[in-house]
């Protein structure tokens, strides 16, 4: 298979060249101008080009890769990438391409071009499925399922942040069942593939893995399924206190605007509605459509998608509430709290850090969100998180002004991050660090000591 564009047409970053005298006259060059670090990446390179070009038995492109991502961490991504596409010229190990590449998708994600971000993992997970990750001093091995093509895994960097794991990344469908067997030890597997609108092959070969696995396995296949948002109202509204209103998912576009409008009323949804194609999260290419008309133009431009009834959650001083709280076997914790004047709720876009009375509101939920919530809605968190069954999960609500739960959504791509300690926010983090640690107390009651 050919490789995968690089760059993009408008990046204009040519290739660094792939003659080792050329890299001597560049690191005297960089020299000259007082940059030590770019001469003794040239001086690295040119020893590498001419171990390759005189097919020493020692020669590696690793020096060359490890240059790359030096740019790489430093967020000098231009340049990283002229750096990693001399390494893929120089015939590297499959190990160090797959490297390569997935720092190279990381680059063309940052600089929104979804599909060379994509190519670029693809053709990593072509050339290796395993890959291993090791800091501090780890007790257990984890093995984490993981799905290369999408977007569907769990936000794991947090979680596992705290050096106690040895991360065994399995890019499940790259892999075949053979691979299964071929895995090194491990002690302990987490499903990390959170996202329920994954393909139907890779549900099949969840379970599959499932069926031949003999640790214990985290996040089930079975309860991530279930989480389909539109399996969630039937299952959640049976819950005292709990409202989550109808949603209905569409493979494709009804035939007629007829057909669409008769689905609706057979679900019992009246617009106002929202309208987001499967796999979509955080609001992405989510819109509200106030009638039929403006719904079946959404319709016929996606693919598959979600239709959910509208329900105004303004609170009596016109802000909307969005909470989140993250579910670790079961038990909830609380996250955080954005307040907006628009009914779709982004933190970024809240204007959390700019208003100290919002920070100040949000604060007291983490603190305290039993007072901040009232009991019967922390009854029904906590029901819902024993519902959904996952051992981990998080829920995006918000509290109407009968006390009930308006749930969201309910799964297990919820993003947790620490913030930067020097910044506005840092008061937060020790609720982050409180997650983190169930979350390590709940790998301790499962794994198995290494």
């Amino acid at each position: 298979m050919d490789n995968p564009p690089l760059a993009s047409a408008s990046s204009n970053t040519e290739p660094w060249p792939l003659d080792a005298q050329a890299h001597l006259q560049l690191a005297q060059a960089m020299r000259t101008q007082g940059n030590e670090f770019a001469a003794l990446a040239h001086m690295i390179a040119a020893q590498s080009l001419a171990a390759w070009h005189g097919k020493h038995p020692a020669y590696s492109a690793q020096p060359v890769c490890d240059v790359a991502t030096g740019y790489f961490m430093l967020d000098q991504h231009p340049l990283a990438l002229r750096w990693y596409q001399l390494v893929l010229a120089m015939e590297p190990a499959p190990q160090v391409a797959a490297s390569a590449y997935l720092n190279l998708a990381a680059i063309h994600t940052r600089a929104d071009h979804p599909l060379l971000a994509r190519q670029c993992r693809e053709q990593a997970y072509r050339l290796q499925r395993v890959f291993i990750e090791q800091t501090g001093t780890p007790v257990r091995r984890l093995l984490l399922l993981c799905e290369g093509a999408g977007s569907s895994n769990v936000p794991l960097d947090t979680l596992l942040g705290t050096g106690l794991n040895t991360r065994i990344k399995y890019v499940l469908d790259f892999a075949d069942d053979s691979e299964d067997l071929a895995l090194p030890d491990y002690d302990l597997v987490f499903n990390a593939i959170g996202d329920p609108d994954v393909s139907p092959a890779l549900h099949q070969r969840l379970r599959g893995f499932e069926a031949r696995c003999q640790r214990p396995l985290l996040n089930r296949p079975e309860e991530v399924e279930r989480t389909q948002r539109q399996h969630l109202p039937p299952r959640l509204n049976g819950i005292p206190g709990v409202v989550m209103p109808p949603c209905i998912r569409l493979v494709a576009a009804p035939a007629t605007k007829e057909a669409l409008r008769q689905r609706l009323q057979q679900s019992g949804i009246a617009f106002p509605v929202l309208f987001r194609p499967w796999a979509s999260h955080g609001g992405k290419d989510m819109v509200r459509c106030d009638d039929l008309d403006s719904l079946w133009n959404a319709a016929c431009q996606a693919g598959g998608s979600y239709i959910t009834a509208f329900h105004d959650f303004r609170s009596a001083d016109g802000y909307f509430r969005k909470y989140r709280m993250i579910f670790i076997d079961g038990e909830p914790y609380p996250y955080h709290l954005a307040i907006s004047s628009h009914w779709m709720v982004h933190y970024f876009s809240a204007d959390m850090v700019g208003q100290p009375e919002k920070q100040a509101e949000e604060m007291r939920f983490l603190q305290d969100p039993a007072t901040s919530l009232g009991e019967p809605a922390m009854w029904a968190l906590a029901a819902i998180g024993r519902e959904l069954g996952l051992h981990y999960a998080g829920i995006d609500f918000s509290v109407l002004a009968d006390g009930r739960v308006l749930v969201f959504e309910a799964n297990a791509t919820m993003l947790i991050h620490l913030e930067r300690e020097d910044g506005p926010l840092r008061d937060k983090n020790r609720f982050v660090t409180r997650i983190v640690a169930a979350f390590e107390r709940l790998l301790g009651r499962y794994g198995v000591p290494g």
